[in-house]
C-alpha cells in the first residue's frame, strides 16, 4: 500500500520544494550531499567556530540512520577541518578541498596531492603571506592543495578590494597554472584543479544512489548543482544567482527542509524513531 501524502506543515518552504522533497524521499537509495558553511552552519568570523544548526544536525543524524540513505558533506574546507567542524563520524563520507579530497568511509580516502604539488603550495604561501599580513584582519587558511585567504574580519571594503587584486597579481606571478576561486569573503588558490562537482560525481560513482539531493549557498556550489541529473534535487540557499530551480532563504530554512525530508523518508521506509 502506498503511504498517504504527508500533509503536515513545513513553515517557510515553497510548496513546490515540499513536493520535490517528498518525491525524492521515496527513492530506494538516496544520497544527501550538502555544503557546510552557509548551508548547514551559519557563517562566522572564525571558521573553527562553525557548527551545524542544531535542527539540521539532528535531521542529518536521523537521516544517516535510515536504510538506503547516505549523508555526505561537500566543502571547500580541508578534509580535516570539515570532519572537525562537521562533527562527522569516522564512517561518514566527506568531500574536502573542492573535490580534491574524498573520504568514502573509515579508512577509505583519496589523497589530495603529491610531493610536487605540496612544494608548489608551499611556494605559493611564501609569496602571498606578506601580502596578507599587511592587511589587518585578513588571514590565511592552509589547505592540502593550496590556501584560502579570508577577509571577513577586514572592516574596510576598499582594503578588501585592494587585497584581492594584490593576491591575484602575486599568485599569477608565482604560478600561472593555479586554480583561483573568489568566494564570499574569501579567495582560494589551489595547485590542482577540482570542483565540488567532481567530488559529488565521485560519491555518486561509489554509492550508486537512485537520486541525489545537493544544497549549497556559494558560487563554488554551482559546480555540484550543475552536476545533478534530471531526477535529482538541487537547492540554493540564499538569494544569489543559481542554476538550481529551487531555493530556501537561509540556514534555518535549510534545516526545515531537512526535517521535512526526514519525516517523509521515515514514513515511506516505515522507519520508527
Amino acid at each position: 500500500m502506498t503511504p498517504a501524502p504527508d500533509s503536515s506543515p513545513s513553515p517557510g518552504l515553497d510548496p513546490v520544494l515540499i513536493a520535490e522533497l517528498d518525491r525524492i524521499a521515496a527513492v530506494p537509495t538516496l544520497l544527501v550531499a550538502l555544503d557546510f558553511d552557509g548551508t548547514l552552519a551559519p557563517l562566522v568570523d572564525d571558521p573553527d567556530d562553525a557548527r551545524a544548526h542544531p535542527a539540521a544536525r539532528a535531521a542529518l543524524d536521523a537521516l544517516a540512520a535510515l536504510p538506503g540513505t547516505i549523508v555526505a558533506l561537500v566543502s571547500g574546507r580541508s578534509l580535516e577541518s570539515l570532519a572537525r567542524v562537521g562533527e562527522a563520524a569516522a564512517a561518514q563520507p566527506l568531500v574536502g578541498s573542492h573535490g580534491l579530497e574524498v573520504r568514502f568511509g573509515s579508512g577509505d580516502a583519496r589523497p589530495a596531492v603529491d610531493a610536487a604539488d605540496a612544494d608548489r603550495a608551499s611556494a605559493l604561501r611564501s609569496r602571498l603571506e606578506p601580502v596578507v599580513v599587511a592587511v589587518p584582519g585578513a588571514w590565511i587558511e592552509p589547505k592540502p592543495a593550496g590556501l584560502a585567504v579570508h577577509s571577513r574580519r577586514v572592516d574596510d571594503p576598499e582594503s578588501v578590494r585592494a587585497l584581492v587584486e594584490a593576491l591575484h597579481a602575486e599568485a599569477a606571478a608565482v604560478d600561472a597554472d593555479l586554480t583561483v576561486r573568489d568566494g564570499r569573503d574569501v579567495v582560494e588558490f589551489a595547485v590542482r584543479d577540482a570542483t565540488k562537482g567532481d567530488g559529488l560525481r565521485a560519491l555518486v560513482e561509489r554509492f550508486a544512489p537512485d537520486a541525489v539531493l545537493f544544497a549549497g549557498d556559494d558560487v563554488t556550489d554551482e559546480d555540484a548543482l550543475a552536476a545533478l541529473g534530471p531526477g535529482d534535487l538541487g537547492i540554493k540557499v540564499g538569494e544569489a544567482e543559481s542554476v538550481a530551480r529551487l531555493r530556501v532563504a537561509d540556514v534555518a530554512a535549510m534545516a526545515t527542509a531537512l526535517e521535512r525530508l526526514l519525516r517523509s523518508r521515515e514514513r515511506l521506509t516505515g522507519a520508527v524513531r
